[in-house]
Parts: C-alpha cells; sequence; structure tokens
C-alpha cells in the first residue's frame, strides 16, 4: 500500500477494498507512506495501522461518536447510514446488560440498581418509551407497542432492561453493526475468538494502553556501550518516570511503530523477523535528536551531558516525528 499522510482514510479504503478475501486474509501487508523513503519491515505497517484507527474512530468522520459524556470509547453511530459506503467500511451475537458497562457506565449502573432493587414501592416513573436525538431533535421510540402507555415494574422489569438494553446497543445502527460483525469475520475465523469474552479479546487485538515501567526497564536490551549502570541509562529512566502515561505511549510509539504493549507484556514485543525486545543504543553527538529504528524496536540515545539535555530532547523527539526515512 502506498498511503499519502493526508489522505490515509481514503487511500486506505480504496486499496483494501480492491484486495481479494483470500489475499487480506492470508497475504502480508506492507505500506509505504508517499514521499517518504521507508522499508517496510514492520515499523510503517504498525504506524500506518495506528493512524488509520485514529482517523477511522475519528467523530468527525461520522462513522462512529462518542459513547457518553466522560468516556473516549466510541460506538458506531446513527449518523453513519448518511456516510457514502458505510456499510463497506463495517451475525451479532446477543446483546447483555453487560454489555453497557465500558460504552455508558453511568447508564448502565442505573440499570443495574433497576435490576437489583424490588422497584415496587419506588417512585421511578418509567415506562417501555425512550427519547432519543434525531438531527438534534428530541423524539419519543417506544420499545415496544403502546409502550409510553405500560409502565415498568418488579414483574416486567427484566423485559424492560432487555429492551431498553438493546435499544441503547443498536439504536439505527444494527445494520452498521451487521457490516461491522460480517467484516471481521471475513477476515478472522469466527472459532478464534469465540473463546474470550469481550474483555479478554480487546487484550488480545489491542494490549494494554498501562505501561508499567519495571517490566519495560526488566526487558530492554543495550547496546554500543549502554549498559543498566551507565548515567544516561538511568537519566533515561527518570525522564520516563516523569512521562505521563500518554508520552510513554508516544515513546513507545515512536521506538516500535505502536502504542501498546502486549498482553504478555515487554517480552513479548516483536520485530521484522520476531520476537525483539526494546533496545536503546548509544548512538550521536551530544547535540544530536534521539532516532528510532521502529522495525527493530530500537532507540539511538545520543550521550547527553545532563538529565535535563536528556529529557528535553526525548520529549522533542517524541511529540514531534512524525515521517520514515532511509540514510
Amino acid at each position: 500500500l502506498n498511503i499519502r499522510r493526508d489522505h490515509l482514510l481514503e487511500d486506505a479504503f480504496n486499496k483494501i477494498m480492491l484486495a481479494s478475501k483470500k489475499d487480506l486474509a492470508k497475504c502480508k501487508l506492507y505500506a509505504q507512506f508517499d514521499s517518504e523513503d521507508g522499508l517496510d519491515y514492520g515499523g510503517p505497517s504498525r504506524e500506518f495501522f495506528f493512524l488509520l484507527s485514529r482517523q477511522l474512530f475519528n467523530p468527525y468522520y461520522g462513522l462512529f461518536e462518542y459513547s457518553a459524556n466522560d468516556t473516549y470509547t466510541v460506538q458506531i453511530s446513527p449518523m453513519s447510514a448518511f456516510v457514502d459506503n458505510y456499510h463497506e467500511c463495517s451475525p451479532s451475537r446477543p446483546v447483555a446488560l453487560s454489555d453497557l458497562e465500558s460504552l455508558d457506565n453511568e447508564f448502565h449502573q442505573s440499570l443495574l440498581w433497576i435490576k437489583e432493587h424490588d422497584v415496587t414501592n419506588e417512585v421511578l416513573d418509567l415506562n417501555f418509551a425512550v427519547t432519543e436525538e434525531i438531527f438534534g431533535q428530541a423524539k419519543e421510540r417506544e420499545l415496544k407497542p403502546g409502550g409510553r402507555n405500560i409502565a415498568v415494574t418488579e414483574k416486567n422489569k427484566k423485559e424492560y432492561i432487555e429492551r431498553i438494553v438493546r435499544w441503547r446497543l443498536e439504536r439505527g445502527v444494527a445494520d452498521q453493526t451487521e457490516s461491522l460483525v460480517r467484516g471481521f469475520y471475513e477476515v478472522v475465523d469466527p472459532r478464534l475468538v469465540s473463546v474470550f469474552d469481550a474483555r479478554e479479546l480487546e487484550l488480545v487485538i489491542a494490549g494494554t494502553a498501562e505501561i508499567d515501567l519495571g517490566d519495560w526497564a526488566s526487558n530492554t536490551e543495550y547496546r554500543s556501550g549502554y549498559h543498566d549502570g551507565h548515567p544516561v541509562i538511568q537519566w533515561f529512566w527518570q525522564a520516563i518516570e516523569r512521562f505521563t502515561n500518554e508520552q510513554r505511549l508516544r515513546l513507545l510509539q515512536f521506538v516500535t511503530g505502536t502504542s501498546s504493549v502486549p498482553y504478555e507484556g515487554f517480552s513479548a514485543l516483536r520485530g521484522s523477523t520476531g520476537p525483539r525486545k526494546f533496545c536503546i543504543e548509544k548512538w550521536g553527538k551530544p547535540n544530536s535528536l534521539p532516532r528510532a529504528h521502529t522495525c527493530f524496536n530500537r532507540l539511538d540515545l545520543p550521550p547527553y551531558p545532563t538529565p535535563e539535555v536528556l529529557y528535553e530532547k526525548l520529549l522533542l523527539a517524541v511529540e514531534e516525528t512524525n515521517t520514515f526515512g532511509i540514510e
């Protein structure tokens, strides 16, 4: 794939849709960014998937939206029905109350309270109807025929929870969800993922977003004169301790091409030829910026004179670098 950074989503869509299902399932993908030198031994393709996911799930494009005001979790947007080829961009399993927890925790907690408490003497003023916003206008939708006139009671609350959970998860997006799942199963055998629950599958696919500094340090190699006790290496880990988790993820992205850690931890990081640990090599002059070899999970770190210089140079490299090149 030859991809233009400023047209990444468009280029990716057009070129991937030309590939056959067999090629998508069996062939290896190589990515190259237009006007950038770089051989894809793993780094550019990891960068491509990172950037693609960031754009694909950006609410600006109308395919997905934030699922709640207090979370970065996204869900399929009802507006995606008006996006060209939305079916192409994306059999659903039965939904459950637990599916709401990561999507909209506040809503999940309110339904959980109803499930676990006797509502006979509670003044909840609930019925089998909901109010939803469509194109900025509030409209009432009945969860069943005549639902606005059916009050929620202890006797029928189980049905109410089942219906409102399905509405919350599928409101206006049942067709899109079906397309997304069908597309996923075209390239991943359903039998391979059926053994996982939602949290396990997320961990297997995306890894963990919280970085364990101890695990990172114990699975890092050093080259060209650096070692655990070297002052520059000690300053490096001191700088990482000062970083926020987001900055640590950016550093991981800078060096490895991916911003997540495998669920097995840093020992399972992979390079172009298989397992390859995070590596720091002594390279460059004290006024140079760090550089990265994403195909080999290697950081070239100059021998900086002070911990503050190292911190500033490392932060600048992490936050400003976004292209590939060949020396």
